[in-house]
């Protein structure tokens, strides 16, 4: 074979794998998108990505969440920004991270100015059409405008803040017009003013929490440069409930700046935000990675954890369906018609992380003998090796343990191996129960496996 043929023949082995890649992940995001259409993202970013250079990849990615119909408001920070514009005015004072500083009128000037370049910024970059990205041609609104009233944060241990202030009220009707009616985006700068016309320098973790709670946001994004928890291995803690993360803010066990932002993700996911995540600004793609994968690449915190072992339902038939289709085309599983999953959801067992469905399993009794077989034990591809066929089961068995079953067996042909790893031992057909005894396929001549309880 000529180098011409071979090189022919490696495009279309690359192509061909990169079609079924690409096919295999789009339907797996389909129920994310779906899940998300029509909810409000709150995005909050430093002034730092954007002296990274990261603000355009950024751009792009949010682009593509709104044409997937998710509703956007954007809070920027801008502190080094106004440090550059004090430094330049040869002013010593400098505003930093996790610091409520005192704001003077030179300062708010410092402050107004660096959030009408970043405004400027981000509403170019939103202009510019996208090209060479699958947004092209698009035309995306940004708008801003006077939507947040503040108050002073006064006179603290003795020192005066002046124009440092809070948030006091967000103009929620007119933000829920913009993003619903307008398919516009907002974007909210790190200043607020008061009702008698004065202007305040405020925190943009704040404001971003305070927009999210307001506006009952799904999510509340946080980006920066390094503030994902890590586990003692070092390896990023992709999942927090508020309850840990409180825990981990009281012992003050994190650097300043990742206590300070868990402690507002913590706070907006108490106050009603369905999930709060903190993630790396200078991976490219970070926020895409973090929706539509399923551990994501940074720190979630929510309420309760996602994964939700539950009993199955009618409505979960089709999930099912979906997930065990693949193991009974490769003859791993025996085919089931979809009145026979019908029929017998109520013996099944699911495990839903933010709502799809990525393992199963299912139970049926032999009350006589004290025996229960487990079929239909299933793991999605991608989230295999991560513990989730133990976890069902180690709850099959003290189902089956408190239900007075003293043994439990399956019928395999293919996973043998990881069952006699979990104390399970070969049988014959002799010890089976009496009914499965005459409903066994000597065809597929599956191993009987049994585990006593």
């Amino acid at each position: 074979m000529s180098n011409l043929e071979l090189d022919n023949v490696s495009k279309i082995e690359v192509t061909e794998l990169s079609s079924v890649q690409f096919v295999k992940f789009f339907r797996e995001v389909a129920p994310c998108v779906n899940a998300f259409r029509g909810k409000i993202f709150v995005v909050a970013f430093e002034g730092e990505l954007i002296q990274a250079g990261a603000l355009n990849s950024l751009i792009h990615d949010l682009s593509l969440l709104l044409s997937l119909g998710i509703r956007l408001v954007l809070v920027h920070g801008s502190r080094p920004q106004i440090n550059e514009q004090l430094l330049l005015k040869g002013l010593s004072q400098q505003f930093y991270h996790g610091f409520s500083n005192p704001t003077d009128s030179a300062a708010l000037e410092c402050a107004k100015e660096a959030a009408g370049e970043i405004r400027l910024d981000i509403e170019a970059n939103f202009s510019q059409g996208l090209p060479n990205t699958p947004m092209s041609h698009s035309h995306i609104r940004v708008i801003s405008g006077n939507f947040v009233t503040a108050r002073p944060a006064g006179i603290l241990n003795g020192i005066d803040f002046q124009h440092t202030g809070h948030v006091r009220k967000i103009d929620i009707e007119a933000i829920n017009f913009i993003i619903e009616k307008d398919s516009s985006i907002v974007l909210l700068s790190p200043l607020g003013f008061s009702p008698t016309g004065d202007a305040f320098n405020l925190s943009m973790e704040e404001l971003a929490t305070f927009t999210a709670v307001s506006l009952c946001a799904e999510k509340l994004i946080f980006l920066s440069d390094s503030i994902e928890v890590h586990n003692s291995d070092g390896s990023v803690d992709t999942e927090l409930t508020r309850a840990d993360a409180e825990i981990l803010i009281k012992n003050k066990s994190l650097d300043q700046k990742t206590n300070s932002f868990l402690k507002y993700a913590a706070l907006a996911v108490k106050k009603g935000v369905s999930r709060a995540h903190l993630l790396p600004y200078l991976l490219d793609g970070s926020v895409l990675l973090e929706i539509f994968t399923h551990d994501g690449i940074g720190t979630m915190i929510v309420e309760d954890t996602l994964d939700d072992l539950r009993a199955a339902t009618i409505d979960d038939v089709g999930a099912i369906i979906k997930l065990i289709e693949p193991f009974e085309r490769d003859g791993t599983l025996i085919r089931r018609p979809r009145s026979l999953i019908e029929r017998d959801v109520e013996n099944f067992t699911v495990l839903e992380h933010d709502g799809i469905i990525y393992a199963c399993a299912a139970l049926y009794s032999f009350p006589k003998e004290k025996m229960a077989e487990m079929a239909c034990l299933i793991v999605h591809p991608e989230w295999q090796n991560s513990g989730e066929g133990e976890l069902l089961l180690r709850h099959m068995e003290s189902r089956m343990r408190s239900s007075g079953i003293k043994q439990l067996f399956v019928l395999t042909a293919r996973t043998s191996h990881w069952f006699l790893k979990r104390g399970f031992v070969k049988g014959t057909i002799r010890n089976l129960p009496k009914d499965r005894q005459n409903h066994y396929n000597h065809l597929r001549n599956s191993l009987i496996l049994i585990k006593k309880l």
